[in-house]
């Protein structure tokens, strides 16, 4: 297999997806008119159906993680030694670890909105969104209170896929990130080191402690898994705030309903999953050759899923381009499908859950600030917002 080292996909734009309203009018048009298709300016493949996506994440035997010869990580490994990987890091983060976390989510949550209800006005993203997950996987992860902001920013960095500042290149992103990454392991190298002295309750001492068959993570291992919580535990759970207040200012209806019955934000919190989900497009490199929808992609060829697109499939889901809140069923495939579905997809719906059950209850009837527009990510990897104003 011919994999290349430097997958260009990532970090151009597709033509299309610049020049759209929203990445979903584009998903939209792609999906009637080219559910699979070749882009040579990219050198990748494009695939926006839900099954066929679907098909991409499971099939590791067709489509592999492995997406650079540099890269190692849990995510990058496929089945089988990724199955022995996950088990180890899973012994380390069980769900009673994390619903053991609830009541400190819910006081971090309380205290972040204590500082803004007499105001009258906040921004969801600065105020909550950003602070609360940052907090939580700080906490998780053991490391002091005075580096959280600099978490938030290394994390920033690294997922700025394709929002590239005026003037700057591709190849200029590519140096920038890759020089943030080797600050996030340097920091992380001296935490894993001081833990395996003096060990603590936190997630890194139970990652140094935990084996599955006699085996457990190297400092190469642990590092990578560090950085992955870092980013994905901050950004996603980030965007999945931040995209529900979008969703629930849009339509004050369904806001309504929410306040008149809490039980009904689990269910909406899976709607905003599928409508505006966080993770827009996951990368995998073409093992031999494979048909999908009539296109045969071919060894060695990158591979970008647009789960967003696959998320607003009309053959899948009824009403798509709609904000339903009793959807059911709703197998929307957010946090990824197969051997690397999420592992910190709970986290994220318990971080999600506890925070907006607290801002229903805690501030009045939220609508935009007035004459302030949200003001979204541009990005093809994420989707979410830099900010965004309400009051109440």
């Amino acid at each position: 297999m011919n994999i290349n080292s430097e997958v260009r996909g990532p970090f151009i734009p597709p033509k299309g997806l610049l020049e759209a309203e929203t990445p979903f009018h584009w998903h939209e048009e792609m999906r009637k008119n080219h559910p699979v298709r070749f882009d040579p300016q990219r050198n990748c493949w494009d695939v926006f159906l839900y099954n066929d996506v679907k098909r991409v994440l499971s099939d590791y035997e067709s489509f592999s993680s492995q997406t650079s010869l540099e890269q190692f990580s849990i995510v990058s490994m496929d089945p089988p030694k990724h199955r022995l990987y996950r088990s180890i890091v899973s012994k380390a983060f069980t769900p009673k670890a994390v619903n053991d976390f609830a009541p400190r989510i819910h006081h971090i949550t309380n205290e972040l909105l204590d500082e803004v209800t007499g105001k009258g006005e906040m921004d969801m993203i600065a105020d909550l969104a950003f602070p609360l997950p940052t907090i939580v996987i700080a906490e998780l992860l053991g490391v002091p209170k005075e580096d959280r902001e600099q978490f938030k920013q290394w994390s920033d960095e690294v997922v700025r896929g394709t929002d590239i500042a005026n003037g700057e290149t591709p190849e200029q992103l590519i140096k920038s990130q890759k020089q943030v990454t080797q600050e996030i392991f340097e920091y992380f190298t001296k935490v894993i080191e001081n833990k395996r002295r003096n060990p603590r309750n936190d997630l890194i001492s139970a990652l140094l402690a935990a084996k599955v068959e006699e085996q457990s993570l190297s400092l190469t291992e642990l590092l990578q898994f560090c950085f992955l919580l870092l980013v994905a535990g901050n950004e996603t759970t980030t965007n999945l705030i931040g995209n529900a207040m979008v969703c629930f200012l849009n339509n004050p209806d369904i806001q309504k309903q929410l306040r008149e019955d809490l039980t009904l934000l689990p269910g909406a919190i899976e709607e905003v999953l599928r409508y505006r989900s966080p993770i827009q497009s996951l990368i995998r490199v073409c093992v031999r050759d494979t048909e999908l929808s009539g296109q045969t992609v071919q060894a060695g060829q990158p591979v970008i899923v647009w789960i967003g697109s696959a998320n607003r499939d009309e053959t899948i889901f009824e009403q798509a381009n709609q904000y339903i809140l009793r959807r059911s069923p709703n197998r929307h495939i957010a946090f990824g499908n197969g051997p690397h579905f999420c592992l910190g997809a709970p986290l994220a719906r318990l971080e999600s859950n506890i925070a907006l059950r607290l801002v229903f209850e805690k501030l009045p009837f939220i609508s935009p600030k007035k004459g302030i527009k949200p003001n979204p990510v541009k990005d093809m990897l994420i989707h979410g917002y830099k900010s965004i104003p309400i009051a109440f």
